[in-house]
């Protein structure tokens, strides 16, 4: 397990953002629930606002860079946060967030969680670069069985491409987690699956990366706050006054995808000497001759999807908004936002 510790200051005033980030479906719902159960740290639940960036490109932002933001996810609204209170006049992405997240968390630990930045890591790092990250890790195979049975219900998870998106990202979040390790970025990790079999242990070694006392209440989510989580049916167990593992009755997995996901798993253990992914452990099995292939256009498709992703945020960024909001009308959809919990795909709407 590797953390990055900060310096043990004895002072927390000026402590930096703290941003949380994994994959969709890896828990990253849960373990905000239950780091903001800690009287010193309220983090914003995928308020995204680093998404749009291009906003604050050029000498000043955009001046409704607040009405755009609403628009976008409805982070202001789920947190409470008043646009009139707001400046218009910033000048950089790091001026905004740095408003929203005092005006949100006050004196505590500000940040956000978002599994939204699994391909962000170096880029957050060098805007802000008093940020500390936690990365949470989780079996890619329950991973991607989480999003295929969250596809029932949500047709976010339904998106052609998400299993590419989902193997292909997991990827660029370990190499982006590598990439803080190696410039010397405060960082530490935590495994889904220790968090749910021994939440104190993991929760205590949060606090020591965070230089805080541990709380009782960081292993419970009893009277945890989820207003700002999405109302949406695969929120069940972090909506549960339960800490679990949420295991599927019936591998919703086809066989083929079986065999992808276990072929990347030879693979990247076979890169990193066995020791990642953590879980599942290492076997002896191999990826396969054809794999080099397989990895090739799997690369090409997710790039491709990335580049859609990211041309779908300039487009919320700097078309009109009227004419925003006459699409999301003509979807059916009026003022009302995503439910999901993922309402983006990594840097793309659910549109």
């Amino acid at each position: 397990m590797h953390t990055l510790q900060l310096k043990e200051s004895g002072d927390d005033s000026h402590h930096g953002p703290l941003f949380v980030v994994g994959m969709w479906r890896s828990g990253t719902s849960l373990f905000y629930a239950l780091l903001n159960q800690h009287p010193q740290i309220s983090l914003l639940y995928e308020g995204d606002l680093p998404l749009l960036w291009p906003l604050f490109l050029g000498r000043r932002a955009n001046s409704d860079w607040p009405e755009r933001w609403e628009f976008w996810n409805s982070a202001p609204t789920r947190h409470q946060i008043e646009l009139r209170r707001l400046p218009r006049n910033v000048f950089t992405l790091r001026e905004a967030c740095e408003t929203v997240w005092k005006q949100h968390a006050g004196p505590a630990i500000g940040g956000c969680k978002s599994p939204n930045y699994f391909d962000m890591l170096p880029g957050l790092a060098k805007q802000f670069p008093n940020a500390r990250f936690i990365v949470i890790w989780r079996d890619p195979m329950d991973i991607c069985r989480s999003v295929v049975r969250a596809s029932k219900t949500d047709s976010f998870f339904a998106k052609p491409g998400m299993l590419v998106r989902t193997l292909c990202g997991y990827r660029e979040l370990k190499q982006g987690f590598d990439a803080l390790l190696a410039h010397g970025t405060p960082v530490h990790e935590v495994q889904y699956e220790t968090l749910v079999n021994q939440p104190s242990e993991v929760m205590a070694g949060v606090c020591r990366f965070l230089n805080l006392d541990f709380h009782r209440r960081m292993v419970s989510l009893q009277d945890a706050d989820r207003s700002a989580i999405y109302d949406a049916g695969h929120h069940e167990m972090v909506r549960s006054e339960r800490i679990a593992a949420t295991k599927d009755r019936i591998d919703l997995l086809p066989a083929r995808v079986r065999d992808k996901i276990a072929r990347y798993l030879a693979f990247w253990h076979e890169q990193y000497g066995r020791e990642w992914p953590a879980v599942p452990k290492a076997t002896d099995s191999k990826p396969g001759p054809w794999f080099v292939l397989e990895h090739f256009l799997d690369g090409m498709l997710y790039r491709s999807l990335r580049t859609l992703d990211w041309g779908i945020v300039f487009i919320y960024c700097f078309a009109p908004l009227s004419l925003l909001r006459k699409y999301r009308a003509l979807r059916g959809r009026g003022e009302t936002v995503a439910t999901t919990e993922e309402g983006l795909v990594g840097a793309g709407v659910k549109d």
